[in-house]
């Protein structure tokens, strides 16, 4: 098969396609930059944006998740956001589902879709094709369980299925019951249940990190602008309209937040508090991603990253087509947008 160039960008015809088109990863800890980096490239290869963060998918919660900005999305189309009500459980299968058909709709349409976030499993269950357990959301199994306190059934899970508690934070109460949730309706845990089913389409994994104290840096200078964006206004209009008990209203930062507006928390701790608890999370993202095959780590702090970020992807397409193509994809490299 002989593959022309379009824009500098290997291309084909999709009924002739075998091993391209494939799909890009961004992935990293959060605070990391990811969401910008992804854009970019999506801009420079004409390619679509799926986002992969937990959170994100949700409609209101917008601020306290990072979700890019209406500005942001305006540049760019991104998809997998805003996709369902805070007061529905999206489950892992559930994404899994919609954006492998999303992938598949991609390369029918030749083109290499780009997948960021800084969910591990979600991304796992896309690269590793993971078998998610489907089990549904059990309502009358929830109400029980979340009537005990959100450190009782995150000990629960410890028992239960240790493998899910090391890469589900503590103050992840929404994560922390559905694989509760899923324990106890299948008798096993849900760690078990995953069998992989790797996709057949090259993919390339690029993982954004920068040092510790850098990190942290990052952390509660976004944090703060977070603030001054209203996060605060944010989370009140959220309890007011969905109640405190909100499954998403006990997650990173809206639950110090809540304690705050209730209270519990005195305005000077606050931020120091998310700060702290973000950088745990961070820790923990990072241990996910690095047992993550193959992923290839940039220092997300660099100037000239974007032009990095291309310098692998390009590598990365060149090796995946004939031979007679790498000359003239390097000759026609499209500009920065």
């Amino acid at each position: 098969m002989r593959i022309t160039l379009e824009n500098g960008i290997p291309a084909a015809a999709a009924s002739d396609r075998t091993e391209w088109p494939g799909l890009i990863v961004i992935a990293g800890p959060t605070a990391t930059g990811k969401s910008r980096q992804a854009l970019l490239l999506a801009q420079r290869l004409g390619s679509p944006l799926l986002n992969a963060d937990s959170r994100q998918v949700y409609r209101e919660f917008d601020i306290g998740t990072a979700k890019p900005t209406p500005a942001e999305q305006a540049l760019w189309p991104h998809e997998l956001i805003d996709i369902v009500d805070p007061c529905h459980t999206y489950t892992v299968a559930e994404f899994q589902q919609a954006a492998q058909a999303r992938i598949a709709e991609a390369h029918r349409q030749g083109q290499t879709p780009i997948l960021v976030g800084g969910t591990g499993l979600y991304i796992q269950s896309v690269t590793s094709g993971l078998g998610i357990p489907a089990v549904p959301p059990q309502p009358q199994l929830r109400r029980q369980l979340e009537t005990w306190p959100p450190e009782i059934r995150y000990a629960w899970l410890q028992q239960l299925d240790p493998v899910a508690a090391q890469h589900i934070h503590p103050h992840d109460a929404v994560r922390t019951l559905r694989a509760l949730e899923i324990v106890y309706a299948t008798g096993k845990p849900a760690s078990s249940l995953r069998r992989a089913h790797p996709p057949h389409y090259p993919i390339l994994i690029l993982g954004l990190r920068c040092p510790m104290p850098r990190l942290e840096q990052r952390i509660a200078r976004r944090t703060a602008e977070m603030m001054e964006r209203g996060w605060i206004e944010e989370v009140k209009t959220l309890r007011e309209r969905y109640g405190p008990d909100l499954p998403l209203l006990q997650t990173l930062g809206y639950a110090e937040i809540g304690a705050y507006l209730e209270g519990r928390i005195p305005e000077a701790e606050l931020q120091p508090l998310i700060v702290r608890r973000t950088r745990q999370f961070a820790k923990r993202q990072m241990t996910w991603f690095r047992a993550l095959p193959g992923i290839q780590w940039l220092d997300c702090e660099v100037e000239d990253l974007p032009e990095q970020i291309w310098d692998r992807v390009t590598a990365w397409m060149t090796a995946q087509t004939p031979a007679e193509t790498t000359a003239a994809a390097a000759e026609h490299r499209p500009c920065d947008p």
